[in-house]
């Protein structure tokens, strides 16, 4: 059989890995920030107000990368590329971001993401977790258990982006 003849291999999905966030990821992190608001957030938010909310942080790599330093980071990697990521700040079991790129969206990225998220404040003692999720966010989170704590209108630029808060009580599962 000459390799013509070969059997193609099975086309298949892209693995995603899910590990630390490393400096070689800031780039990365800064265009999924910017694609998954600008992209990802079209049917909740108006154009102007995404504007506003992408600006919050420039598409710069050393900002993410600072960033890392101040909060535990988590990120999905496809083929060594940062296609999604979750920023935790771990002595408030708080969620302060999760994006993921938007052609990846509803493909349980995030969902693991918060998995990986909740098992290291579960390993910490924590007994809760908290997040400001956006309104792209927020009705997934919810379906998955998460408690409403509240609207919260935040402004940037003169822009109001609604959000809301909620809350979920970690337990940890034997196996």
């Amino acid at each position: 059989m000459t390799t013509k003849e070969a059997p193609a291999a099975p086309a298949q999905s892209p693995r995603i890995i899910y590990r630390q966030a490393m400096a070689r990821d800031g780039a990365d992190q800064a265009e999924v920030f910017h694609h998954a608001i600008m992209q990802g957030a079209a049917a909740h938010y108006s154009v102007k107000q995404r504007e506003a909310w992408a600006n919050l942080l420039p598409r710069e790599a050393s900002v993410w990368v600072a960033r890392q330093a101040l909060y535990t980071t988590l990120v999905a990697a496809c083929d060594g590329r940062c296609v999604g990521f979750l920023e935790l700040n771990m002595p408030q079991a708080h969620i302060e971001t999760l994006y993921v790129w938007p052609s990846l969206a509803r493909r349980g990225i995030g969902t693991n993401l918060l998995v990986h998220a909740k098992r290291l404040l579960l390993e910490n003692g924590c007994g809760r977790v908290t997040i400001e999720a956006s309104l792209v966010l927020a009705d997934s989170l919810l379906r998955r258990g998460w408690q409403e704590r509240g609207d919260q209108r935040v402004a940037h630029d003169g822009e109001p982006l609604p959000r809301r808060r909620l809350e979920k009580r970690l337990m940890a599962v034997e196996t």
